[in-house]
């Protein structure tokens, strides 16, 4: 089965070597440096490791697994071994999602080049794979865990087993008779072809037959005028039916004869259903399409709270890393607390924890070189500064030098200005958003510290819901020493964005400017909407708001961002180390727009004039109702893979995530053990009142009556990103990484309420 990927790859020097195998270091921590055998596999798809040559191996990771492969200098922990091994030799595996890196030394900067030009042209080649590539890869994977023996043939008995672990619960004589078929050198094995023909066997979708047959004249073919009444009437694809349809024929034909006669086969239609132009995420929305030249209040923007943990508030470790998987993953605002170190090096980490600590100028050196890797509209820094004078001073110094001219000094043109510059005039730049040095503060700051003994004295939370460095356990020393003094060269780097206390929305309207941003806790948020709601959608019109997430969760959970973007606050920062519904939903808010960060408001939340109140929302919103047929599923992994005979028992449910009456869930039967094929053709139905603020969520579970349903899968995506018609909709794990093929198949049908219905 191996062929199948060894046939396109290049017969390379790195890769014969790395399929011979090196014994390298694995290096966890400055105490856990171990010896071990790594072999790429002769798939050239998976890497194993054993204690030793010909020891007894097993996985270590996969080449689809795998994000990028940096050098020995630019890993934070071999750089700390620096004088134990040589940099040269030592490189870093960074993994797509949360997976930890992998950092190896190797005996000899030849076999670290060896490691690290291998590696890289296999992640390329990957990365290019095709659909059928791909599929090809999962089968190959497949075919690996199954055929015990590793002679590169399944006996029926290998056959049965892999069948659960692939989640196909079977009648024995059905499977033996599509073994027997499938074997057409009848030596009672399947080798590679033979098992491919079984696993097609395996994976016909009547469901999908029964559609095409359902457009088609002749059941073999769809004409091009059939294919173009199914993409007006189901697809809802209009005027553009016509021209979509050449395109779509072209591009999933597999037979160059059905292409030249403008026809779509079953092979075809199947390919093009399951490809990203039949998917639920429009793909007008992939590229950037929005207008990126309003005002930055005028965008949501992916923001991170507390960047540089990768564990928890409390004992986490504090990590460059942090920032890096950050910036990769389209965030724009990232927060950055830095206190007085050692040596006069200011350091960033959890003040009064014991999360570790990093060097300042390492996490500058880091935002410098990822900051525009993914993304280059504007990167905002968030400081929370506890320093001295003096260590302000090296602060200065350290942005100066390392970010350049990336750094943003000075207002736009020189001129002063009447609104904050857009992403667009600010593109390849790092703003700075902290306190600023202004006379008249000084008069100010006794009232801001008598609102904060008032709010202490009538909110017992809101002692602790202060920004995080706030949770010293010895508040009464804190409250003796004297308050640091701002640096001006520090102040000076606050162009646009300066950090000031919010005391009302009155307040913020008779004395605050556009360029001032404030920060609230969830809680101060949430009653804040909840008292006020208009007022905070129009304070947002005109100003940026920052949201972090309570101090009482040093666990790192998130709270549910949407309420937040609901009332049109812009920097809603999440613990992005946290995986979980509430970072599906800011993933599903940011897959748009070319993942760039920034998504423009609803218009209705960029008007300072607004009424619109997000716990009442009223008309002249046209509310929608949406009709979800949901069909099948395909080949949904199983959530416990070391359990060979259980079978899951799926479920799907939708939920939708908007203004507060449109929040609800609904969800299918379960379908007893089958998570191959499942088919559940039920059929779900929602009223929303304010679609624009819409985010749908679809989780598929595994029914469990004894227990809680256990997470399979989910997608989450924007209403205003969403097709019509028959889609399927891709999984991604816990993660949000891609769990291919695994997916399930839909009808959506979005339908205006009438004002009679309404009424």
């Amino acid at each position: 089965m191996a062929y199948l990927l060894q046939g396109r790859l290049p017969i390379n020097q790195d890769l014969l070597l790395m399929q011979k195998g090196t014994m390298m270091r694995k290096v966890r921590s400055k105490s856990w440096k171990k010896l071990r055998f790594f072999r790429l596999q002769d798939d050239g798809m998976t890497v194993w490791h054993a204690r030793q040559a010909g020891g007894r191996a097993k996985p270590s990771f996969s080449i689809s697994d795998v994000d990028t492969v940096r050098e020995g200098h630019e890993s934070e922990l071999l750089r700390n071994l620096a004088e134990e091994f040589p940099l040269e030799q030592g490189f870093t595996i960074v993994f797509h999602g949360r997976r930890s890196n992998l950092d190896l030394v190797a005996n000899s900067v030849q076999e670290a080049q060896t490691w690290m030009q291998g590696l890289q042209l296999l992640v390329g080649f990957v990365t290019n794979m095709d659909q059928q590539e791909r599929l090809d890869q999962w089968l190959s994977d497949w075919f690996q865990r199954g055929d015990k023996n590793q002679d590169g043939r399944m006996s029926f008995g290998e056959v049965q087993r892999l069948l659960h672990l692939m989640n196909v619960e079977m009648d024995q004589e059905y499977a033996f008779q599509l073994f027997q078929t499938a074997d057409t050198s009848q030596s009672g094995t399947l080798e590679g072809e033979e098992f491919v023909e079984f696993y097609k066997s395996l994976t016909q979708r009547p469901e999908v037959q029964e559609l095409f047959e359902k457009f088609s004249s002749d059941g073999q073919k769809l004409t091009l005028l059939e294919f173009v009444d199914f993409l007006q009437e189901e697809q809802k694809e209009g005027e553009r039916a016509s021209d979509l349809a050449l395109e779509l024929i072209d591009r999933y034909e597999p037979s160059e004869s059905g292409k030249l006669r403008h026809v779509l086969s079953m092979d075809g239609f199947l390919g093009y259903l399951c490809s990203k132009d039949g998917d639920i995420f429009n793909p007008t929305c992939h590229p950037l399409y929005q207008d990126m030249t309003q005002p930055l209040n005028h965008y949501y923007i992916n923001s991170s709270h507390n960047t540089y943990l990768v564990g928890d508030q409390l004992c986490g470790q504090s990590s460059v890393e942090g920032y890096i998987r950050a910036l990769k993953r389209g965030c724009r605002c990232v927060e950055v607390d830095i206190w007085d170190g050692p040596s006069g090096e200011p350091i960033v980490y959890h003040g009064h924890t014991l999360t570790s600590r990093i060097p300042f100028k390492d996490v500058v050196a880091a935002i410098g070189q990822y900051a525009f890797q993914t993304s280059d509209y504007p990167v905002i820094l968030s400081l929370e500064n506890h320093c001295s004078w003096e260590q302000q001073e090296i602060i200065v110094r350290h942005l100066t030098e390392i970010l350049g001219d990336q750094l943003l000094t000075t207002a736009l043109d020189g001129q002063p200005p009447t609104q904050l510059p857009s992403p667009e005039d600010l593109r390849g730049k790092i703003l700075v958003k902290g306190k600023k040095l202004m006379l008249e503060e000084e008069e100010e700051e006794p009232e801001a510290e008598l609102e904060a003994e008032q709010e202490a004295r009538l909110d017992l939370e809101a002692q602790l819901e202060s920004e995080p460095q706030d949770l010293s356990p010895r508040s009464e020393d804190k409250k003796k020493k004297p308050k640091a003094i701002l640096c001006p060269a520090l102040s000076a780097l606050v162009v646009y964005l300066k950090a000031v206390t919010f005391y009302s929305f009155t307040h913020s309207r008779e004395h605050y400017h556009f360029y001032e941003t404030s920060s609230f806790s969830e809680t101060k948020a949430k009653s804040l909407i909840k008292e006020a709601g208009d007022e905070f959608v129009q304070h947002n019109a005109w100003q940026l708001t920052r949201v972090y997430p309570s101090g009482l969760r040093t666990d790192s959970s998130n709270y549910n961002p949407q309420e937040f973007w609901n009332a049109g606050c812009q920097m809603v920062a999440m613990n992005m180390q946290t995986a979980g519904l509430e970072m599906d939903l800011c993933d599903g808010l940011f897959r748009q727009n070319a993942g760039c960060g920034y998504v423009l408001k609803p218009d209705f939340l960029r008007d300072a004039q607004s009424s619109f109140h997000p716990e009442r929302p009223i008309s002249p919103f046209k509310a929608q109702t949406l009709i979800i047929q949901v069909i099948s599923g395909q080949q949904l992994p199983k959530v416990d893979n070391t359990k060979e005979q259980s079978i899951v028992d799926p479920l799907v449910r939708v939920e939708i995530f908007g203004v507060r009456p449109d929040t609800t869930r609904q969800e299918t039967s379960y379908v007893e053990n089958n998570g191959f094929n499942p088919y559940w053709g039920q059929t779900l139905c929602f009223r929303i009142l304010v679609p624009e603020l819409a985010l749908l969520r679809f989780v598929v579970k595994d029914y469990d009556w004894k227990s809680r349903n256990d997470f399979i899968g989910q997608y989450t995506l924007p209403w205003s990103c969403m097709q019509q018609g028959y889609r399927h909709i891709h999984l991604l794990s816990k993660d949000g990484l891609s769990l291919h093929p695994a997916s399930i198949f839909v009808h959506i049908c979005t339908q205006e309420v009438s004002e009679e219905a309404e009424s």
